[in-house]
């Protein structure tokens, strides 16, 4: 084959130089369309049956919710560890062409659906998985899916046997799948961090906070004995409810100003920045709360709560506590969990999705001791701050992974 720029990635393993060559999908791997199966098929345990919701996030997972099926109705191949699984049917044909390796089942114990397809590769599987998330499979996908000569919401198996794909010889195949394969694993190994932080946080929100009129959690730190003392919110700090400077006067905001606080920007428990700022001459027309402040959603999506760690203002759809000093801020942020629950009670009660000021400023609570609020803000600081870390490392080996997945593929 004749030396083509075209064929060669824009960087690769060392010691490699020989152009890729193209080749057919299906002399990459053998793909299956799925099981179709009937109600009268379904069983409470036997076959599994994987479906699209197993590719999250393009990591495999499976459910205790997973559909199971009769021995007796299999009349496919059972999948296996490593082989790749497609979704090939959806309503939403941007969810058409998902894809994953799948890991962690046992031989015999799994088949893929009808609106599936299952690819069982001749070559290294990370390899065959990571070319698909790159720049012809996204074209394919464009053509064959979205448009073009496939029905919307549906990949062919047909279609993709005769997809051409490049790729480079067996050493070097198997030396970008590693890679990919590392990789994977660890992005796999921060999600999974991030999730057990994330269900200890919620185990011991329902432990060390009183529950069902208790004013005594069911465990708490050593020392501390006194009931836990009820509390109007309006008694444990500052209320206001936000405002929106007037979006006619563009002198109001800026791209490096205050921030300026919406129920969209609140999706962590930290805010740190914010789609919109305002201007010097936008916070002297808006509400301005000092640092160390909750905010909190009450109109629409009710309950989603948040810290400010820097003076910020915020709009008519959030109400905010600025606690008094003998109050720690992260303890009531943990807390705020609680309130919410409140909150959606009374909102789903009411015609309209809203708490106002006032109701808000109503709700009760139980709040420890000073020093005991300062252990348990200082604990869930803690387990946040872990899952921050492992969510940061999660996302930056997804960016990585997906600069080099534009630069290593041809």
């Amino acid at each position: 084959m004749p030396m083509n720029s075209e064929l060669k990635p824009k960087i690769r393993f060392k010691g490699f130089t020989d152009d890729w060559e193209q080749r057919k999908f299906d002399t990459l791997a053998k793909v299956d369309r799925g099981l179709t199966y009937s109600p009268n098929n379904l069983a409470n345990n036997g076959i599994r049956v994987l479906r699209s919701s197993n590719i999250n996030d393009d990591q495999f997972k499976l459910y205790d919710e997973d559909v199971f099926v009769t021995p007796n109705s299999i009349n496919i191949e059972y999948a296996n560890n490593n082989d790749i699984l497609i979704t090939s049917a959806n309503g939403s044909s941007r969810l058409v062409g998902k894809h994953t390796i799948i890991k962690g089942i046992s031989s015999g114990s799994t088949v893929h659906g009808g609106f599936m397809l299952l690819a069982r590769p001749y070559i290294n599987s990370y390899f065959l998985n990571a070319s698909m998330s790159s720049s012809w499979y996204k074209k394919f996908i464009d053509l064959y899916v979205a448009g073009g000569n496939g029905a919307i919401g549906n990949l062919s198996k047909t279609d993709l046997d005769n997809q051409i794909v490049n790729i480079p010889n067996e050493s070097e195949i198997n030396k970008i799948g590693d890679l990919f394969k590392n990789i994977d694993n660890l992005i796999t190994l921060h999600q999974r961090k991030c999730d057990k932080l994330v269900e200890l946080k919620k185990s011991l929100l329902e432990k060390m906070f009183p529950q069902n009129n208790s004013v005594i959690p069911e465990i708490r730190f050593k020392g501390f004995t006194d009931d836990w003392e009820q509390r109007k919110l309006k008694d444990i700090g500052e209320i206001l409810t936000g405002s929106t400077p007037s979006t006619s006067h563009e002198e109001y905001y800026s791209s490096d100003g205050m921030l300026w606080v919406t129920p969209t920007d609140i999706n962590s428990n930290i805010i740190k920045t914010t789609a919109r700022r305002l201007s010097i001459k936008g916070e002297k027309v808006a509400r301005i709360v000092p640092k160390n402040t909750i905010l909190v959603t009450c109109i629409a999506s009710i309950g989603k709560n948040a810290l400010v760690l820097e003076k910020s203002s915020f709009n008519q759809q959030i109400n905010s506590l600025t606690p008094f000093d003998k109050y720690n801020p992260y303890f009531l942020l943990t807390d705020s969990v609680l309130w919410s629950n409140t909150m959606k009670q009374q909102g789903a009660a009411g015609m309209m999705q809203i708490v106002n000021k006032n109701e808000f400023s109503e709700i009760e609570t139980n709040i420890p001791s000073e020093e005991e609020q300062n252990k348990i803000g200082n604990l869930y600081k803690q387990i946040d701050n872990l899952i921050t870390l492992h969510q940061r490392k999660h996302d930056k080996l997804n960016k990585i992974k997906q600069s080099l997945l534009n630069d290593m593929f041809v």
